[in-house]
């Protein structure tokens, strides 16, 4: 320790800090295993806040791997990685055996080592300007590397937040800063001295100058990291205009991978320094870094055995790293708060990323070569309008996705609340879009020298993008409306309304949904494919605007900010014809799958349709219209005429439905819709249904898992009778008012969903309430509970049609998908929906006065789960009776495809009944919407 001390204080004597820099010492040593990093540090940290401070925060952000509770958990848990929640004690990472002392060799106590915000008090307060030297001693043990990228692993050990530093962006000693794993900016404007103890044959690279072996010292305004191997690791030296910069990567390159790299390395750098102005002499590539930086949809296709390549191995090299070296330039050089500025980096990448595609690779596909593969001599991608979209139209492509389903955010909400696909969709896509849209009005050139002079400007600073916003606006009027689209969600819309001839020029009259007086590029088109551009100045709160171009002119289509260049609210207005049987409108196409829409048509899907729906109807056979793309869309028709083979008759199903998606509400959207159904429900009956519905979806922060929705609806159901329902009095017609709130929590370890509902008719009403809870104690092994209770209001009923169902759901108003609707026996009839009392064993018969029932199963190995019921019932004129089942259930597919074998219940020992075989049941639910949304998962 004495050693240690006097090195400290030597080469503290030496080393000359100008300017008020924070500097950081650090002797670090790993131990042989890689796991224990024991660690003496020195800070010099002055008071940059401009007031008093009366205490030091530092961030000890190694313990947000100690595993329950932390910030860092609940964020791997939303992005659907359970591997932090089960890790064991050993893949942690926790700070040991912390001592501080102050430049007095006093030592300093702090709130609690396992926190991940220590706060130190000071005797006097630091004045503004001053500083404050620490030294500190503790041990850490590294978490495991798979869970974050930073961490141990047997061949590489990445280090970055874990040492303790001050935290810069918040000083004030109230407020807490958790790690998250979004790598923002900590240890900004520092002097660093790091040394290291390694073990034998290890190899060591950083972002750090390295003055000797295992020695790294330099200033720096981003974050230290390194990376810790068995074998050295590879880097690229490239002289851009006389000026060296070394590339290091933090990982092994393949050969192919390398050569590619010294190719375009070069041409990435020239690029990036005429647009920015500037190169830095080193950069570090972590494995981290560059999964989450490089360009997304540029990857392999892999379907069981096959293989589709989209792009070659050298353009997904360009693609991958002209990202990844885009961003670490502006993360090396740009201070910027992360969580309040994020989408000024982003938004940088992305238009530095668009201007690449636009000289690179301007009529590149989307879908690269994939549209060209062929299959049994046929090119089938060729038919979707996906196989014709352009790469560089992602851009405004996602963007239109997320804000189709009303779950876009602003560019400026804190990045922590950014759900993942916002993060790229938003943040970067969007922004970048409109620095782009704006570069091209005002002219590329003038666009990158503010860009070049505003980081110039604030080297070594923390900058407020509004202050860059300011400045394009001084220089370009017509970009003030920015500053706006910051601050709340975009949904401006143009729209071509006409187009008259009018003497000797054509009238073309545009229009906004905004006061902001917002410039457009309107683009027109020959019938020979000439196109000319023209940028139209809007003015401010008018919502019209007319251009004029010479009637001469043959024009034959005209178009609004085309190739998505603008991220508009829609897209599909911004087309109109000048001449022919479709002028001033939109031709209509007819298309066989569902797709990428394309806004220039009014698109209708045309889809055959072959369906079981059971032994009454057989087949149905027969064709699905509808406008529903990839996207959704406000107005929404399906009309899906079929032919039943059963019956040799006409049936069908049709719905209309429109939905507001209002910008800023209580609710993501409101949907109001009617639907009418003919089918047959036995032998030689049909049912027809008719209905009037609303739903109401609350709004959710789209990192949330949770969904809340109220629904309204009206059905009025004819139903075709038997001789034997008819002297039953069965029910020909009936009206079923239903209103219903249902809240769900699909959160990975604790899954939870309630809801309450109401429904009555001339005969009856009834409530009912269902509760359900699954919990994943291990990884991949769960607990289910359902608890459900129904009770009648009023049950004036003359059958039960309308009674609670215990193991098998009365169909009243045809809302569950039973493959046998009347089935009382054979295999249609095993199915079983998960309803009402839920029981697997076939407990005869249905409850009209009141009924709960508590579910549950759990996981035991592997697809092998147990199961069991239990319940109490009341019928008319009877007394409570209890029941119960258990047995096994297999879950060849989660959800989807599960088959029950009943053991012991109510009625006995099942395996021992003769018709044993007749007593298993299963699920099967065809939804394919449930599949997506199960995927999408921790993205949106």
């Amino acid at each position: 320790m004495k050693k240690i001390t006097t090195c400290l204080v030597l080469f503290w004597g030496i080393v000359q800090v100008s300017g008020q820099k924070d500097s950081i010492y650090i002797e670090a040593k790993l131990s042989s295993d890689r796991k224990t990093l024991e660690v003496n540090q020195e800070i010099v940290y002055y008071n940059h806040s401009g007031k008093d401070l009366h205490s030091v925060k530092l961030l000890n952000w190694v313990s947000a791997y100690n595993k329950k509770g932390t910030s860092l958990v609940y964020r791997k848990l939303e992005d659907r990685n359970s591997d932090l929640h089960f890790a064991k004690t050993g893949q942690l990472g926790k700070l040991l055996d912390l001592q501080i002392r102050d430049s007095a060799q006093q030592p300093v106590s702090v709130n609690s080592s396992t926190d991940e915000n220590l706060f130190l008090p000071l005797t006097e307060a630091l004045k503004p300007g001053e500083s404050i030297k620490l030294q500190l001693q503790y041990r850490m043990l590294l978490p495991d590397k798979k869970f974050t990228g930073y961490g141990t692993s047997d061949q590489i050990t990445a280090l970055k937040y874990f040492f303790i530093v001050p935290d810069h962006f918040d000083p004030d000693n109230i407020s807490k800063r958790n790690y998250h794993d979004i790598e923002e900016s900590v240890s900004f404007n520092t002097f660093w001295t790091v040394n290291f103890d390694l073990p034998p044959n290890s190899f060591i690279e950083s972002n750090l100058p390295q003055v000797q072996m295992n020695s790294f010292k330099g200033y720096l305004d981003s974050d230290p990291e390194f990376v810790i191997s068995s074998n050295g690791l590879p880097s690229i030296k490239v002289n851009v205009d006389d000026t060296d910069t070394e590339i290091k990567f933090g990982y092994n390159l393949k050969p192919e991978e390398k050569q590619n790299l010294e190719f375009y390395l070069p041409l990435h750098l020239k690029f990036i320094k005429e647009r920015i102005g500037f190169l830095p002499k080193n950069l570090f590539i972590s494995e981290k870094f560059r999964s989450s930086e490089d360009f997304f949809g540029n990857n392999d296709i892999t379907f069981w055995k096959f293989k589709f390549q989209l792009f070659t191995d050298s353009e997904k090299t360009d693609l991958d790293y002209f990202g990844i070296i885009a961003k670490k330039i502006l993360d090396e050089s740009v201070i910027a708060d992360k969580q309040k500025h994020h989408w000024f980096k982003n938004g940088l990448k992305s238009y530095l990323e668009i201007q690449y595609l636009q000289k690179f690779y301007k009529d590149t596909k989307l879908l690269g070569t994939l549209p060209e593969t062929r299959i049994f001599g046929v090119k089938p991608l060729k038919l979707f309008h996906a196989s014709k979209v352009k790469l560089i139209d992602r851009y405004g492509l996602a963007y239109q996705y997320i804000m189709s389903q009303n779950l876009d955010q602003k560019i400026s909400e804190n990045f922590t609340v950014l759900s993942n696909f916002n993060d790229m969709a938003i943040s970067s896509f969007e922004t970048g879009s409109l620095f782009n849209y704006t570069a091209e009005k005002m002219g590329y050139d003038r666009f990158n020298d503010i860009v070049k002079d505003y980081i110039a400007k604030n080297t070594d600073q923390k900058i407020d993008p509004e202050d860059f916003l300011k400045e394009l606006a001084e220089k370009e009027k017509t970009s003030a409306y920015l500053s706006d689209f910051f601050k709340q969600k975009n949904r401006v819309n143009f729209k071509l309304k006409n187009i008259k001839k009018q003497e000797d020029s054509l009238n073309i009259k545009i229009g906004k949904n905004t006061a902001s007086p917002i410039p457009v590029r309107l683009e027109t088109q020959t019938s020979e494919g000439e196109t000319k551009s023209y940028w139209v100045e809007t003015e401010e709160k008018e919502r019209a605007t007319n251009f004029a171009l010479p009637s001469s002119e043959d024009i034959h289509k005209v178009t609004l900010n085309s190739d998505y260049i603008f991220p508009e609210s829609k897209y599909r207005d911004n087309f109109l014809y000048a001449k022919g049987l479709f002028s001033n409108t939109k031709k209509i196409k007819f298309k066989l799958i569902k797709d990428i829409p394309n806004p220039e048509y009014n698109e209708i899907y045309v889809t055959p349709r072959v369906r079981f729906n059971n032994t009454y109807d057989k087949f149905l056979l027969g064709v699905n219209l509808k406008n529903q793309s990839f996207f959704d869309q406000k107005f929404l028709y399906s009309f899906t005429p079929t032919y039943s083979t059963g019956t040799g008759k006409l049936t069908g199903s049709g719905a209309i439905s429109y939905s507001f998606l209002p910008a800023e509400s209580i609710f993501r959207s409101i949907t109001f819709g009617v639907s009418g159904s003919y089918f047959h429900y036995d032998y030689g009956l049909a049912y027809r249904k008719g209905s009037v519905f609303s739903n109401f979806n609350f709004r959710k922060n789209p990192r949330s898992t949770v969904s809340r929705s109220l629904g309204f609806s009206y059905n009025y159901l004819e139903r075709d009778l038997s001789p034997a329902m008819i002297a039953n009095k069965d029910y020909d017609k009936y009206n079923l008012w239903s209103a219903g709130y249902g809240y769900s929590d699909s959160q990975m370890i604790h899954e939870k969903s309630l809801s309450l509902s109401t429904q009555g008719m001339e005969d009856f009403n009834k409530i009912t309430a269902e509760g359900f809870y699954r919990w994943e104690f291990a990884p991949k092994q769960k607990l289910s509970v359902r608890l459900f209770a129904g009770y009648f209001i009023r049950n004036e009923t003359r059958n039960n049609t309308f009674n609670y169902g215990i193991s098998r759901v009365s169909n009243y108003s045809f809302s569950y998908n039973l493959l046998g609707e009347s089935a009382n026996s054979g295999f249609l009839s095993q199915q079983f929906i998960l309803a009402d009392g839920g029981f697997k064993s076939f407990i005869p018969g249905s409850v009209n006065q009141w009924i709960t029932s508590f579910n549950v199963d759990s996981s035991v190995w592997k697809i092998f789960h147990v199961y069991a019921d239990a319940g109490i019932y009341k019928n008319k004129n009877r007394p409570a009776e209890f029941i119960w089942d258990s047995g096994i259930k297999v879950r060849l597919i989660p959800d989807f495809l599960e088959i029950y074998f009943p053991i012991q219940s109510s009625l006995g020992f099942e395996p021992s009944f003769k018709d044993y075989a007749k007593r298993i049941r299963y699920t099967l639910v065809l939804n394919l919407g449930a599949v997506i949304n199960a995927a999408r998962r921790g993205w949106y």
